[in-house]
């Protein structure tokens, strides 16, 4: 059986849990040096993905890819992701609705600056997100069914046809219940006709009824 470093072992349990993605900070905790990441590329144990941002070479590619890339992109100097996806790309990610943004909208802190430039890929929106409005995946997180919904409804960035779909399909799925729409209805001023649709139960329009029909591959996942 080949030896393997400890260093090598520690980061590809960080990778694993980030679907084969790591940061050059979690390269360092892993037990590499600094100098080692030219090497580490150029013998391609290492692709580069996105500034700081690096993939084990032997990790299989995932449909969500970019998703993990840019929540790691995301990190503050403690190394903790503060971006969540939200609004139609949380849509997309719950497959709620047929919205197939060419664009990752992310919210994050309204504390949260960079530096460098912001990737054109990705839409900011800032906002304090509650834990219980947030839902954790392998490498990444998205806002729960209902903040999602509440979210594009408030921006109006999407159809209230779209909205509607959404809304009614959450529901039969179980992705809300009764008692969250409950308190989002009494925590928060939601625009008259959103919080009427809330009201009223699940009910699609026509349009919105034909659209649930149709299945769509978001952008992010294409190639």
């Amino acid at each position: 059986m080949p030896h393997r470093d400890p260093s090598s072992l520690t980061l590809f349990a960080i990778a694993e849990e980030q679907q084969g993605y790591f940061t050059v900070a979690q390269a360092g905790e892993a037990g590499y040096l600094p100098g080692s990441r030219a090497h580490h590329v150029k013998a391609g144990n290492w692709v580069r993905a996105e500034r700081g941002v690096y993939r084990l070479q032997r990790y299989p590619q995932s449909a969500e890819e970019q998703l993990v890339i840019y929540s790691l992109w995301s990190r503050n100097r403690a190394g903790e992701p503060q971006g969540v996806y939200s609004h139609q790309t949380a849509l997309a990610i719950h497959e709620l609705s047929d919205a197939n943004p060419a664009k990752l909208h992310v919210t994050v802190p309204p504390t949260f600056r960079r530096s460098a430039s912001i990737p054109k890929l990705l839409v900011l929106h800032r906002a304090v997100l509650a834990r219980r409005d947030i839902e954790q995946r392998q490498g990444f997180a998205v806002t729960r069914a209902l903040r999602t919904i509440a979210d594009v409804a408030d921006a109006q960035s999407t159809s209230r046809d779209l909205v509607a779909q959404a809304l009614a399909e959450a529901r039969q799925r179980g992705l809300i219940t009764a008692r969250e729409i409950v308190e989002l209805r009494r925590k928060s001023q939601l625009p008259n006709w959103f919080d009427e649709l809330l009201a009223g139960g699940p009910r699609l329009s026509f349009r919105a009824s034909i659209l649930r029909q149709q299945r769509f591959v978001p952008r992010w996942r294409i190639g």
